[in-house]
């Protein structure tokens, strides 16, 4: 529990010679923001400190010593935002980030506006000026007089305002949180003169108890149940695409499945909801997915899909592949957004995911209301091990998964890292090569059926199947995807839980933009492992240009000693060279290190990464 808001000084104070009694000193503005943060349990703030947000950081110092809120230094702006990324998708909590006016400001919003394209909720707080030196030319102005960066937030933030006066402090921080964590979910930007931040605040304490005003409604349209019920009654053969938009829901939506032998495929962003092992999963569908996801839902048997929490962008829907956007879709989802990208689908249902699988599950113990359609039986040759199956049957290459050779296969090293590291490890995959292996090959060796909520002789376990986290075992960036979010979403991740293994997946091109933030990470002693996939190459662009049959041109990068570079920062470093150094890591001691560690992975550069569905896509525009 982080401490409530106390007055600075201490109680009435007598001045003996004036013989008068001094009534003890008011909060700032600043104090008042931060109590409303330690009010709904968030543990950090990540950002770096101006001139112009002296007064929060003050506030935040006050909050630390008193148990309350810690802030943690990022090396880049945009790093902070990926932080409170990584943050919020491994707590379910807002992430907070926080800069100064100008630079400071600009430099988020690659960081926010990947928040904004991932759903990600994100309170994103920058300082300006005060208010008289409006239009004067201030120092890193940028306001509406100068480089006006709340205009740059205004379309990629679901609330963006400046706070002018203190008493606009308590309603504009509600409405900032309301949107940022209400469907569509993403960042809000409150902006702050100096000034205000300074000015005395309206109230001593929170006025309001915003725990209560910002629980999530669990509100279905009972109607619109009835019309899916219908058509799942109707229909002979049923597939789902969960999406990541599920993580609450999964338990249910996996049971859902379970009872009526439905098959699943993912998006590439919901992969790490659930196990590769799960008897039902045919794969992921869409960027760096496999040809089985695609084949399931080309069934022409198949009559209903079920497209579960997902934005239907390039990624998520296999480049709009009309295998999906047809007539047999029904779309749930908690935002009209979403639901908007799809208007050729059968059916729209947008409400709590969760409570819609709840119902569906309690009608389908009724066998009045359940036709005999994906009968559990026929699923039955595909189960191994007692109730789980092999997923490599599915890989696209299946035999470079197990070479020998050397540089490494890509591929060889995500067996690897599935086969090494705990299950309750975290993997995040950044944008490019790295999340492209890491979909089509990394799986968790571990023999749970994540997020299910198991049932046994006809009747379910009684369990909230809640979880705790939004992201699960592998998070990857989808629409807005910029390089490098994966390293400080990494860091923030392990901020928020640091007793379970961390692992960032990156390429020589990201680890080159972002690779400072490592630097965090060994001043917050957290124990993040960094895997480098150094190809000398923007790989993506590499392969890309020769797919298309494209100049080669501005991909190629000098060698580069990454274990040499970390050893620079801090970081315990290590060269990987071929399988067998791999199989020489001491895993155990590398998560028990209160700190990070990079593995420097010299891959084989001219292997090919399924990355298909973009090809079609550019090939088509």
């Amino acid at each position: 529990m982080v401490a409530s808001i106390s007055p600075i000084d201490s109680p009435l104070k007598m001045d003996v010679e004036r013989s008068v009694v001094v009534p003890k000193q008011t909060i700032e503005v600043a104090d008042l923001l931060v109590a409303y943060l330690e009010q709904i349990g968030v543990e950090y703030v990540f950002g770096i400190p101006g001139g112009a947000i002296e007064p929060l950081y003050n506030a935040l110092a006050r909050s630390e010593r008193r148990g309350g809120i810690r802030h943690i230094l990022a090396r880049h702006e945009s790093g902070a935002a990926f932080m409170a990324d990584g943050y919020a998708r491994e707590t379910g909590k807002i992430g907070v980030c926080c800069s100064t006016s100008g630079p400071g400001s600009t430099n988020l919003i690659t960081g926010v506006a990947c928040a904004y394209g991932n759903n990600v909720p994100m309170l994103v707080i920058t300082g300006q000026p005060a208010m008289p030196s409006f239009g004067k030319n201030p120092l890193q102005e940028s306001t509406c007089t100068g480089i006006d960066t709340l205009s740059m937030f205004r379309h990629c933030t679901r609330y963006n305002s400046l706070v002018s006066h203190p008493k606009q402090i308590e309603a504009k921080l509600i409405s900032a949180l309301q949107r940022a964590i209400r469907g569509p979910r993403g960042p809000s930007h409150l902006t702050f003169p100096v000034d205000v931040f300074r000015s005395p605040s309206p109230h001593q304490t929170p006025s309001y108890d915003l725990r209560n005003l910002l629980a999530p409604s669990s509100l279905v349209d009972d109607s619109a149940i009835e019309t899916l019920r219908e058509m799942l009654f109707a229909a002979k053969k049923i597939v789902l695409l969960v999406g990541s938009g599920c993580g609450e829901a999964i338990g249910s939506i996996l049971q859902f499945a379970a009872l009526r032998g439905i098959p699943f495929v993912t998006t590439p962003d919901g992969k790490g909801l659930v196990s590769p092992r799960h008897p039902l999963f045919r794969g992921v569908f869409g960027f760096g997915g496999h040809a089985s996801a695609e084949a399931v839902l080309r069934d022409k048997s198949v009559d209903l899909v079920l497209a579960i929490g997902t934005s239907m962008g390039e990624w998520n829907s296999g480049g709009w592949c009309d295998s999906l956007l047809n007539e047999r879709l029904v779309h749930i989802d908690e935002s009209e957004e979403h639901l908007a990208l799809t208007p050729m689908a059968r059916f729209h249902l947008r409400g709590s995911i969760m409570a819609v699988f709840n119902q569906l599950i309690d009608q389908s113990r009724d066998p009045h209301k359940t036709n005999n359609a994906n009968d559990p039986q026929q699923h039955a040759s595909h189960k191994a091990n007692g109730d789980e199956w092999d997923p490599h049957h599915m890989l696209a290459e299946p035999g470079k998964f197990t070479s020998d050779a050397i540089p490494i296969k890509p591929q060889r090293l995500m067996r690897e890292l599935g086969l090494l590291f705990p299950p309750t490890t975290r993997f995040l995959a950044d944008t490019g090569n790295s999340a492209c292996w890491a979909i089509h090959y990394l799986h968790p060796a571990n023999n749970r059926r994540l997020g299910e909520r198991r049932q046994s002789g006809g009747t379910r376990k009684i369990t909230t199947g809640l979880r705790k986290t939004d992201g699960g075992w592998l998070r990857v960036m989808m629409n807005f995807a910029s390089m490098g979010w994966a390293i400080g979403s990494a860091v923030g991740t392990a901020a928020a839980n640091p007793d379970v293994p961390v692992v960032c997946i990156t390429g020589d091109g990201s680890m080159l933009m972002s690779g400072q933030e490592i630097s965090v990470a060994v001043a917050e002693k957290l124990s993040v492992i960094f895997v480098v996939l150094n190809d000398q190459s923007l790989g993506m662009v590499k392969h890309g240009q020769r797919l298309a049959g494209a100049e080669q041109i501005g991909c190629t990068m000098p060698p580069t000693d990454f274990a040499a570079l970390a050893r620079a920062l801090g970081a315990v470093g290590l060269t990987i060279r071929s399988p067998e150094d791999m199989s020489m890591l001491d895993i155990a001691d590398m998560c028990a290190h209160k700190g990070p560690t990079l593995l420097d992975v010299l891959i084989d550069p001219e292997e090919v990464p399924p990355m298909g569905v973009r090809m079609r896509v550019l090939e088509n525009d």
